[in-house]
């Protein structure tokens, strides 16, 4: 899916989203926590597709 850096910024842009939106008030809008929400949740979703992905590639290395 996302490669290291790809995920890097993502994680930045997530972080700066929560800080921005934190400095100017407007966490509370539906539409802000929606799309920060929906960030992380790719993020998350990269990780397992990501770990699982290794971690079948380690077990046909020693196979």
């Amino acid at each position: 899916m996302l490669n290291d850096r790809q995920s890097l910024i993502l994680c930045g842009i997530i972080a700066g989203g929560f800080f921005v939106s934190g400095v100017l008030e407007i966490l509370d809008n539906y539409i802000v926590k929606t799309v920060l929400t929906i960030l992380f949740l790719v993020l998350i979703i990269n990780f397992f597709v990501v770990y699982s992905k290794s971690k079948k590639e380690k077990q046909n290395d020693l196979k």
